[in-house]
């Protein structure tokens, strides 16, 4: 081998590396578009059912369908949005600067009453519970900030919204075109199998998400009941919050119980903490404990077990795994990106005792 061809494998091998680094850095730059892609590929999968039902039942033009689905989606995220104004107008003069004081010396008249409850049971809190000390740690103006944060996401979503519904539209709308499409970039050899996996996999996401939405759709019902029992303010958001957040398996009803608890305690200040926020804190904790057994045992095996064909222990492993090795974000893609591994290998390696074993139900 001589010096000539070393040098051109160097420079060939760092054409390659210089090549690489920057597509991944171009993929960096243009994250929105890959994230508005993806959100557009969901919402394409979840309304395409829709779509068929009014082109079937109705007799829609496919154009017409697709303008309906659109028009119905925005007036939904519209509906969502008009849902949270309530909130925000009754609680902007405590997010608004000039009434951080009052914030604190809510916070302060909370953590008082819990200290005086419990010193009448005889439990020490000189070093559970400072009030001072906990106060005059806390920077209350730290408020206006994430205001200002929270308004800032709110003009990008807007943006991001629109560009997602004109995303969408275009896949609805053109999603036989699509196909021919990748019929004439695909391999020969191998086009059957891929589209084959894609309708499969279509197909099974779309159920996916709709058994995602039923759901969720189950868990706000029965939280909403749970918060109207016991006269919770803004119930209606507070549950929607909570049942949102059971997109996120195992951590996200946790984090919804904490919210939930902490709305809870402010809506009844003012009122006796050993005889009105705490009894009333502790039953919407148990109420909600018992819609998570109730979801856990009952709604999501049978929902997600029939939509993606997958053993509820098989779901549960997965989920944990990704949890693991990737965190949250893992454990929210980690039941659609399994089945879509599922329907590749079933389609690929059919003969193999493992795929053949986990997919036998597809």
């Amino acid at each position: 081998m001589t010096s000539k061809i070393i040098a051109k494998g160097i420079i060939k091998a760092l054409g390659i590396i210089v090549g690489i680094t920057m597509i991944l850095y171009f993929l960096y730059e243009i994250q929105s578009v890959i994230i508005y892609l993806i959100v557009s590929l969901i919402l394409t999968l979840i309304t395409s059912p829709f779509v068929n039902f009014l082109k079937r039942r109705l007799k829609f033009s496919n154009t017409m369908a697709v303008v309906f689905t659109i028009f119905f989606l925005v007036i939904t995220f519209l509906g969502l949005i008009m849902m949270f104004v309530p909130l925000i107008l009754s609680q902007s003069e405590n997010l608004s600067l000039l009434d951080t004081k009052s914030i604190e010396n809510s916070a302060t008249e909370l953590t008082n009453q819990f200290k005086i409850y419990l010193t009448s049971h005889h439990i020490n809190t000189g070093n559970l519970l400072n009030v001072s000390n906990l106060t005059s740690k806390i920077n209350f103006t730290f408020i206006p900030t994430i205001l200002n944060s929270i308004l800032g996401t709110i003009s990008s979503f807007g943006m991001g919204l629109a560009s997602v519904l004109f995303i969408t539209f275009f896949f609805l709308k053109d999603k036989i075109m699509f196909t021919n499409g990748m019929k004439i970039i695909l391999p020969d050899n191998h086009e059957e199998k891929i589209l084959n996996s894609l309708t499969k996999t279509n197909e099974m996401l779309s159920r996916y998400f709709i058994g995602l939405l039923i759901q969720l759709s189950i868990v706000f019902i029965l939280y909403l009941i749970v918060l109207l029992i016991f006269s919770v303010e803004n119930a209606f958001v507070i549950a929607f919050l909570c049942a949102l957040l059971n997109i996120v398996p195992y951590v996200g009803p946790l984090i919804g119980s904490v919210l939930a608890a902490i709305l809870t305690m402010i809506s009844n200040l003012g009122g006796d903490f050993q005889n009105d926020i705490l009894p009333t804190t502790l039953y919407v904790l148990i109420g909600f404990w018992i819609v998570q057994l109730i979801d856990n045992n009952i709604a999501q095996p049978i929902i997600f077990s029939k939509s993606v064909n997958s053993h509820p222990l098989e779901i549960f492993l997965v989920t944990l795994i990704s949890g693991f090795l990737f965190g949250i974000t893992g454990m929210i893609i980690a039941i659609p990106f399994y089945t879509i591994l599922k329907v590749i290998a079933k389609e690929f390696f059919p003969e193999n005792k493992i795929v053949e074993l986990i997919t036998k139900n597809i």
